[in-house]
């Protein structure tokens, strides 16, 4: 018998019954098959020495993929609980999950580990390597799972077998060998040799068994591997270079906010940090206002049956800020600003001619995110997002969505950032909606995208249970993508809370509402200005824009005289007529990263000129004061205003 296996490139082969993907891949090429880590038919993950059992769409997950780092992490995961297990008799195995750069293994021990241990662990490792332990796939009954586990002590594999497989069903455990074994669905390596060396434990966590905070507390070593070495030290290098950028670390060192455990997932703004924002919420206004859109502002707290109508209390309770009042009613902080949007649509009688209203907010809202999940700017409680809804006529759709990506296109680059990347995210297997209406929403949108010359990419099942979504992705200045801007079509909200406007026939329509944001939400936006600058700001976001430092107390008076003028000029602009040497007030002004430090002694004094020393350079320029005050306005003037 024969089994026939469609590949990628079109082509359809025979083999005989039984082949392993190991055995297609070194019949296709030699040194193709050492760069193949596991296979595809169908969809269905298979290990490279299991025999493939039927045909199918066949596909060779190859070592540095997408895919194959997923198999290798997931290898990596096992050798470090065999390395643990062997060097700490007694500790227990839990969950050893891939993560999206690495792994992480779950273990309970009585003893706490220590990062100290992390060269040991790692020297076991590479010795479990270089054993190069075939990795063997067996089947085993449930019942006998259990078994073997509990006789191994590992009492929590044995009471996830127990809740988690079905009795009579099948599971598969993957063994090192003779030495180790675990719980796990594969697939492998055919080797630990074949995993390789490029692979760190980086940090240590505690962890809850099944994330429940009434279970026993375990400890969790996370770890990276990468298909070779110069992949690991990049990927190192790139984690060196973020910590430097770590908007949090910069926030305080710059003075620009800071955050505390009274006020959790809530930013204390301090003056430097406000100047930034207001400058952003000054130049997002501008390119609004020329854009058509009006401004509007709907309240903080509304009443829970305004919430019940609109769906949102039965899907985001529990991310809701929910208060009782002393008169017994239930009111909740907005976690979002769209159904306020709405009843400013309703309010008066809105025709055909009135649309499209392109109705924006700078809304502050309120979701409740668990604790552990806060991160400084970029994952908070309290936020401010640069909200907008287009109410809109179905034929109006494309061009609406057309012109809203070209002007998030146009802002994205002001900031210094592509926003190329855009992902059609279409339908979700549970949706409301007809296939027909699907169909016809997504061509809306990859039309509209077209239509903005860009081609995008498409994330299967990711759209909104009632309509697709385009979502925007920016990279940062060391590879990071991070996805801010988003359009989102409605039908359903307008519908629930009856909004209409008269059409051209005399009749009342529903409008259909497009959700969208540019920078998303103000404070996660800078947090990634600030790591993409690495805390070095254009000079037109620059909180501080220019120093006036002197030399000697001889030039105070000048150096007072260049601060007001560049003031009056609409430079932000600080003075440093302290008694120190120059020479520690440019480090110090340096370290905060203003852009321009304009120093002056007795000699500038005399010709009223003024030595320009700007961020990141060790040379000085003389200019005269009229001259540089041309030169750094033109500067300083933001992106939208120069054109």
């Amino acid at each position: 018998m024969s089994i026939s296996l469609k590949f990628p490139d079109g082509a359809e082969r025979s083999y005989d019954d039984g082949v392993t993907p190991l055995a297609v891949a070194e019949g296709i090429s030699k040194s193709l098959a050492k760069k193949v880590v596991a296979a595809k038919i169908d969809g269905a993950w298979w290990d490279l020495t299991r025999p493939l059992e039927g045909g199918g769409k066949f596909e060779l997950v190859m070592r540095d993929s997408a895919d194959g780092l997923e198999v290798l992490r997931h290898d990596a995961a096992h050798v470090l609980a065999q390395a643990v297990q062997e060097l700490f008799p007694g500790t227990q195995v839990t969950f050893g999950p891939v993560t999206e750069d690495g792994f992480y293994y779950d273990f309970a021990r009585d003893e706490p580990f220590s990062t100290e241990d992390f060269a040991k662990i790692e020297k076991r490792m590479r010795e479990i390597v270089d054993a190069d332990l075939p990795i063997i796939r067996k089947v085993w009954e449930k019942e006998a799972a259990i078994a073997h586990f509990k006789a191994l002590g590992e009492i929590y594999k044995a009471e996830t077998i127990d809740e988690v497989i079905k009795p009579g069903d099948a599971i598969t455990i993957y063994s090192h060998g003779d030495k180790w074994g675990d719980l796990c669905r594969g697939p492998h390596l055919p080797s630990t040799g074949k995993l390789g060396k490029a692979f760190k434990l980086m940090k240590l966590a505690g962890a809850y068994w099944r994330g429940d905070q009434k279970n026993q507390q375990l400890q969790r070593i996370y770890g990276t591997a990468w298909a070779d070495e110069k992949q690991l030290e990049e990927h190192l290098l790139r984690l060196e270079e973020a910590e430097k950028r770590d908007h949090r670390k910069l926030g305080r060192q710059m003075d620009l906010f800071h955050m505390q455990e009274e006020g959790r997932g809530m930013v204390f703004w301090h003056e430097k940090g406000l100047t930034l924002w207001r400058t952003i919420e000054a130049y997002m206004r501008r390119r609004l206002e020329a854009a058509g859109y009006v401004e509007v502002r709907t309240p903080q707290v509304l009443d829970r049956v305004f919430w019940e109508k609109s769906g949102h209390w039965d899907k985001y309770r529990p991310n809701m800020f929910v208060c009782e009042t002393v008169e017994g009613e239930t009111l909740s902080l907005k976690p979002m600003n769209c159904p306020g949007h709405v009843q400013i649509f309703k309010f008066g009688q809105k025709s055909y001619r009135d649309l499209p209203l392109r109705m924006a907010e700078f809304g502050a809202c309120h979701r409740y995110e668990p604790s552990g999940s806060l991160h400084g700017l970029m994952r908070v409680r309290a936020f401010t997002q640069d909200d907008a809804h287009i109410f809109c006529r179905e034929d109006q759709i494309e061009e609406e969505t057309t012109r809203f990506i070209q002007l998030a296109k146009s802002i994205h680059a002001d900031f210094g950032m592509s926003s190329d990347k855009i992902a059609l995210a279409t339908r979700p297997e549970m949706r409301v909606g007809s296939d027909e209406f699907w169909d016809k929403a997504e061509a809306q949108m990859l039309n509209a995208a077209r239509a903005a010359g860009v081609e995008p990419v498409i994330a299967e099942g990711d759209g909104a249970f009632y309509a697709p979504k385009l979502d925007f992705s920016v990279k940062d200045a060391i590879g990071r993508e991070w996805t801010i801007g988003t359009i989102q079509l409605d039908y359903q909200l307008p519908d629930r809370l009856d909004a209409e406007y008269v059409a051209e026939d005399g009749q009342k329509h529903r409008p259909v509402m497009l959700h969208r944001a540019i920078l998303g939400s103000l404070e996660r936006f800078i947090g990634i200005l600030i790591e993409n600058c690495a805390g070095a700001f254009p000079m037109w976001l620059a909180p501080v824009q220019v120093v006036v430092a002197t030399i000697t107390s001889d030039a105070n008076a000048y150096a007072e005289d260049v601060a007001k003028t560049l003031r009056q000029a609409g430079l932000r602009v600080e003075l440093d007529l302290r008694n120190e040497k120059v020479g520690y007030k440019i480090r110090e002004h340096s370290l905060a990263k203003v852009p321009v430090i304009a120093v002056v002694g007795k000699k500038e004094a005399e010709d009223r000129t003024v030595a320009i020393r700007r961020f990141g350079s060790q040379e000085q320029h003389m200019m005269s004061l009229v001259s540089a005050q041309e030169t750094l306005v033109a500067e300083a003037t933001p992106p939208d205003l120069l054109r």
